[in-house]
């Protein structure tokens, strides 16, 4: 077994048994007592009573877009590093790519073992601008999105990369409740699973 197997395992485990104590965790936020909830709550309410059409389809756009996002900046650098023969560059096009790979795994899991409803279907009703199915907690918008801008500001160490790398991926996570499909815990803890996820997958990097 390679080095490098050996690590996607290592990885892949790792997230798998943080992902265990979340159930407990977000199975508890489920209770309209819990602080969090009531915080999640509050702060649905009030973007859910503040939308106007120009903001809906900004949020829309940036959600129904991020996913050809998260694919074309690996098959860009990807793309360059054949162009320009340059074996560095296509290893961080892979880098970034497997980082998302396993990002998506990890989320799909973590989904799986917590089942917390959308919005929309909490204790609490929502308004929601769409409806969509499987389960809220974590937003996989948001991990996937972090995923790419942490792998991209891993890879290029400029301002002008980290700056709208994260903005896109803030703005894709504060999409996700302004639309009322994902609560603000299931948007922080997207955004530390993306990044968590990229930052692991670091021995892809050349040099690692």
């Amino acid at each position: 077994m390679s080095s490098f197997f050996k690590k996607y395992i290592v990885v892949l485990q790792l997230g798998f048994y943080a992902a265990i104590p979340l159930h407990s965790i977000a199975q508890g936020g489920l209770s309209p007592d819990n602080p969090i909830q009531k915080i999640d709550n509050r702060i649905m309410i009030d973007l859910s009573e503040h939308r106007t059409p120009e903001k809906t389809n900004v949020f829309l756009f940036l959600s129904k877009y991020n996913n050809l996002v998260n694919a074309a900046v690996p098959a860009g650098i990807f793309a360059a590093g054949v162009i320009d023969n340059d074996k560095g560059t296509r290893q961080n096009a892979m880098y970034i790519a497997s980082s998302s790979a396993v990002n998506l795994l990890l989320t799909l899991v973590i989904k799986k073992i917590v089942k917390r409803p959308r919005p929309f279907l909490g204790q609490v009703k929502i308004s929601a601008v769409y409806y969509p199915g499987q389960t809220s907690f974590p937003s996989g918008h948001t991990s996937s999105a972090f995923t790419t801008a942490t792998a991209l500001t891993q890879v290029y160490h400029k301002w002008y990369v980290i700056a709208p790398a994260y903005l896109w991926a803030s703005s894709v996570g504060y999409s996700r409740m302004y639309l009322g499909v994902h609560y603000p815990s299931d948007v922080a803890t997207g955004a530390l699973v993306g990044t968590g996820t990229a930052l692991a997958m670091g021995f892809l990097r050349p040099g690692h």
